[in-house]
């Protein structure tokens, strides 16, 4: 489907102000995109097992403290975000941190997990420095159920005394990807694991980790996080330093960033991790394979620019993906990032039909 530019919203100021200018400003979206998360849950659809809303609330509700003790500042903004939306706190937890609250779900009742379980299944990737002209890339789909595309949303944000950051994400979540003006990047996969707990949930970690200003800084920030539930974490920063880590709540291996590309899709590499992944149905895992073994082939030789970065990400044989049955995943958007130039490229829906757009600091 061919989308317009990406939306962008631009806010500054206080924690409080930003999440309540998020939310006022896309206050209906939010409360339609939390209504539907809540009814994945309870179904069961995503969560292995029947639960019923009530159970939901209470059990998102039980992992504010979690949110809080993580980080103050975006606690308040998550609170501000809900009110302004109409929204509870405990909804704005589901609707923000959806695919490790389902992790937190299944641990809570004991389920397996579903074989229709419908992953967002991102291809994501950091390029060194040695390898694209002295100033590397962080790069990925963002990929989910196709129902979420019309969400996505650009936020740029400029925190009181802290750095500013552009931030890939869908209304009503705190931030699922992005770059800070201090020249630190933070990209993820999702990852199902059978450890889940009440914890704190990826969204708030991205955006924890954003405060950083170096990635070393940022990957302190997710090794000491108390995590609801899995997902793999890229950083990357203005000096070259990388790092992947498969970040489950119970163990974190981390893989350094060498001469050669990181690339990571949504099944577990680290046999530490994989001790602890859920299993996932054989389809969604030779997918992921596929899409691994498929950006590894096209980074293999050569320099890279955001120019065959973007060609990748289209790549229609196994990254790009379109929605289909019975799991209607499909590429919801973009992004590339290159934290020594600060250049940010930005593309909302499948990157095979829709344009890139350079994304100004201070302009939209």
């Amino acid at each position: 489907m061919k989308r317009p530019p990406i939306r962008i919203l631009e806010l500054s100021g206080t924690h409080e102000s930003i999440g309540h200018e998020h939310g006022k400003t896309f206050a209906d979206e939010i409360r339609a995109y939390t209504k539907d998360r809540i009814k994945l849950v309870s179904s069961g659809l995503w969560s292995g097992g029947s639960i019923s809303e009530t159970e939901v609330l209470e059990l998102a509700e039980s992992m504010l403290p979690a949110h809080q003790k993580f980080d103050e500042d975006l606690h308040a903004e998550m609170l501000a975000l809900a009110s302004a939306a109409g929204i509870s706190p405990a909804e704005a937890v589901i609707v923000g941190g959806f695919t490790d609250f389902v992790d937190a779900v299944r641990a809570s009742i004991g389920a397996e997990t579903p074989g229709e379980l419908q992953e967002d299944d991102c291809t994501s990737m950091i390029i060194p420095d040695s390898r694209a002209d002295g100033s590397g890339y962080l790069a990925q789909t963002w990929d989910m159920h196709d129902t979420a595309t019309d969400h996505v949303l650009l936020l740029k944000i400029t925190p009181t005394d802290q750095p500013a950051s552009l931030i890939f994400t869908t209304v009503g979540c705190l931030g699922q990807l992005g770059m800070n003006n201090a020249g630190v990047a933070v990209g993820i996969n999702n990852l199902t694991c059978l450890d889940g707990k009440c914890g704190v949930t990826w969204t708030s970690v991205v955006r924890g980790m954003l405060k950083a200003e170096r990635s070393t800084d940022a990957l302190n920030v997710l090794l000491e996080a108390d995590l609801a539930g899995a997902h793999n974490y890229l950083i990357f920063d203005s000096s070259g330093d990388g790092y992947n880590i498969e970040a489950m709540p119970s163990v974190r291996p981390v893989n350094t960033l060498g001469a050669d590309p990181l690339v990571h899709t949504n099944h577990t590499i680290q046999s530490e991790s994989s001790d602890v992944q859920a299993d996932r149905d054989a389809s969604l895992l030779e997918n992921s394979v596929r899409r691994l073994e498929k950006a590894q082939k096209i980074l293999e030789e050569g320099t890279v620019d955001s120019d065959r970065l973007m060609t990748l990400t289209r790549d229609p044989e196994a990254i790009c993906q379109t929605a289909k049955e019975p799991y209607f995943i499909e590429s919801s958007g973009a992004a590339i990032m290159r934290p020594a130039t600060q250049d940010f490229w930005a593309c909302w829906g499948r990157p095979a039909e829709n344009e890139y757009q350079r994304v100004d600091w201070l302009h939209g």
